[in-house]
């Protein structure tokens, strides 16, 4: 899909899996956003009324799956870890050509796929959002400039609470820290970066990183694998 598409907003009778083989997936319902990259896919049970659209280019797929084999899916929106298996099973999907395979097979190989997905983890948006308007105020402030280099007690001090806080709502809001929350801002803000071509130098210090290898390892922390190995996967996914 090309950048900034928009879906209209659907609600169906049965689950949907939305994965991206490359770009990043975003879907709202309700107060709820979810951001997915290509390590997660994002399962809509039926009966959610939902967005979904992508700031940059994507590819990607939705599975849509009927009631009788959602019995074992998450009864909510949420985020699902992709294993290599559920990886490769919706790339070998994505790759046949329905005039060449048997329904039979594709059946039989959709339902692997949907009890594949129904023992993945599962998660939150990998960068969640709040309703609370005191700490949305401070993460508004992050996402319009990820190389904000302010610590935790500058930025609690800017936005008149305690460090102890914004700690607090941290943890309670988003299910993590503020220093995580920004590092997987900065991971999503990378990705379209990279896949347009910006060298892993340039892009690190567009974030605030002093060095690349600073940036190298946060990406290798959260993605399990170098910048440009990702981007050569996704890029291989996607062509």
């Amino acid at each position: 899909m090309p950048s900034r598409a928009t879906y209209p907003t659907m609600l169906h009778r049965w689950g949907e899996f939305v994965y991206s083989f490359s770009g990043i997936t975003e879907v709202t319902a309700g107060e709820q956003h979810f951001i997915a990259p290509p390590q997660l896919g994002l399962w809509i049970p039926e009966g959610i009324e939902h967005v979904g659209f992508n700031e940059e280019e994507a590819v990607h797929c939705s599975v849509y799956v009927t009631r009788r084999f959602c019995t074992r899916m998450p009864k909510h929106l949420c985020a699902v870890i992709v294993t290599p298996l559920v990886r490769a099973i919706l790339e070998q999907l994505r790759d046949r050509s329905p005039d060449d395979d048997e329904p039979a097979a594709r059946a039989r190989l959709l339902r692997v796929l949907v009890d594949q997905l129904s023992t993945c983890a599962t998660t939150g948006s990998y960068v969640p959002h709040t309703v609370d308007t005191e700490l949305d105020a401070v993460l508004s402030v992050l996402k319009a400039n990820p190389a904000d280099q302010r610590s935790l007690a500058e930025l609690a001090k800017a936005f008149h609470m305690s460090e102890r806080t914004l700690i607090r709502r941290c943890e309670q809001e988003l299910g993590m820290s503020l220093t995580e929350w920004r590092q997987r801002l900065r991971l999503v803000t990378a990705l379209p970066l990279l896949r347009a071509g910006r060298s892993v130098e340039s892009i690190a210090l567009d974030l605030g990183y002093t060095t690349s290898s600073a940036f190298i390892a946060m990406f290798r922390r959260l993605t399990g694998t170098s910048p440009r190995r990702f981007i050569a996967q996704t890029n291989d996914s996607g062509s």
